[in-house]
């Protein structure tokens, strides 16, 4: 399995006290190359789990790997921004979007239902791989 990793997927997998550990570890034992993701899901993630040497060691094990230069997709990256104004984004969340639309085939990782609401390419719904309802 491969994927984009959202914040919340990479939180949950490395705090045992996440209500989603169970759900992310098992994901993860089914994950055999990197993740794809960005450094402002790096940033949020470090500083939930105020942990920057945990997350880290996430890129060192190889459960994921930064494939997203926010500078080369800056343009696209401000249009996404006036689009969901409304839903005040966050720079993650962005970078998301615009990662789902380089990368079609693959799902976004995240335990939030946010991502429903948001289109790539303007249209088209955003793959989620997200933990059952309870």
């Amino acid at each position: 399995m491969t994927g984009i990793a959202d914040t919340g997927f990479l939180v949950a997998f490395a705090n045992r006290r996440d209500l989603y550990f169970p759900w992310a570890y098992s994901l993860a034992e089914h994950i055999h190359e990197p993740l794809l993701t960005c450094e402002a899901v790096l940033a949020e993630t470090a500083h939930h789990l105020k942990n920057s040497e945990l997350v880290l060691r996430l890129i060192e094990t190889g459960l994921v790997r930064l494939a997203f230069d926010i500078e080369s997709h800056r343009s696209e990256l401000a249009v996404l921004a006036r689009r969901y104004a409304d839903r005040q984004p966050d720079l993650a969340d962005l970078c998301l979007i615009r990662m789902s639309e380089l990368n079609p085939h693959l799902s976004i990782i995240t335990v939030d239902g946010g991502f429903r609401a948001y289109r790539r390419n303007k249209r088209e719904t955003i793959p989620v791989v997200m933990p059952p309802l309870k």
